[in-house]
């Protein structure tokens, strides 16, 4: 059970660390089984990022070697276990009040040189209706500013949904990111392996490059909705319950606005406009 110190640090800051979650063996149990994996063959859904921006010398992407995973629930039984595991159940059942429903599973390999993923929101996605998404974030390495933790902008869970701008794909495996403020900067979360990452759906983040040449920084995700959501986007059906059960919800569409930052006296806020026509990846 989380604390009620815990709970509200959730509420007020769009995301929590709970430290030593799984333990060194299990953690070692779970890279050792995706790499395994990953070593074996090329699944559905594999990518291994947009073309980089840069001159045709630039060193090979490493992740075309460790291009990421995704709904490994869907045809792997130790990813559906780790979907449904109760303790991830308890305590996104406290943070959020209600049991949820699970929808996705990510497997992120990160090897020494890749490149990060810049700034997002996860509900730009799942498009959750009502309500929003939630995360669980499973380091399978100790992960810092080197390898590329990572980073988030706490309080920005609070945010509507931003408007898409192009990305730096020399240092972002995707090509489109939000922007943010002037003075408002990400807060790189440093953590152990075995420590688990809850963060709200609307939160913005994302992570910088592995700038090591030494250390993976593997990463296991599980996305969840709210346990009384109606809708959610069409790519993450079939939705579990946390029993691994199906529960039949209806397929949200796009969303007809978005934000964009605008100048008030001084004061950054954001205005609401129509959404173009915006396109992009998967997230983490």
């Amino acid at each position: 059970m989380l604390s009620a110190h815990q709970i509200e640090q959730f509420r007020r800051e769009g995301y929590l660390v709970v430290t030593g979650v799984f333990s060194a063996g299990e953690v070692s149990e779970y890279r050792a089984h995706y790499m395994a994996l990953r070593r074996a063959q090329a699944y559905p859904g594999d990518f291994a990022g947009v073309p980089i921006n840069a001159s045709s010398d630039e060193q090979p992407d490493p992740l075309q070697q460790y291009p990421r995973m995704i709904h490994m629930h869907r045809w792997d039984e130790a990813s559906l276990r780790w979907l449904i595991e109760p303790r991830l159940r308890d305590m996104l059942t406290d943070l959020l009040g209600l049991e949820p429903l699970a929808v996705q599973t990510m497997l992120y390999f990160k090897p020494p040189g890749a490149r990060g993923q810049a700034l997002h929101q996860d509900q730009f996605y799942l498009k959750v209706q009502p309500g929003t998404c939630m995360a669980a974030w499973l380091p399978l390495d100790d992960c810092d500013e080197a390898n590329g933790c990572l980073q988030v902008v706490p309080g920005s869970q609070d945010w509507p949904i931003l408007c898409a701008v192009p990305a730096d794909t020399t240092q972002s495996f995707t090509d489109v990111t939000v922007p943010l403020p002037e003075g408002v900067k990400p807060k790189p979360v440093i953590m152990k392996a075995g420590d688990l990452l809850f963060f709200n759906g609307s939160l913005v983040h994302g992570s910088s490059p592995n700038t090591t040449t030494d250390r993976f920084r593997r990463s296991l995700i599980g996305h969840y909705i709210v346990g009384d959501a109606e809708k959610v986007a069409e790519f993450y059906h079939p939705v579990l319950r946390m029993d691994g059960s199906v529960v039949e919800l209806g397929k949200s569409e796009g969303g007809s606005s978005c934000g964009i930052w605008v100048d008030r006296e001084g004061n950054p806020v954001i205005e609401m406009v129509a959404k173009g026509s915006v396109t992009a990846p998967e997230h983490e």
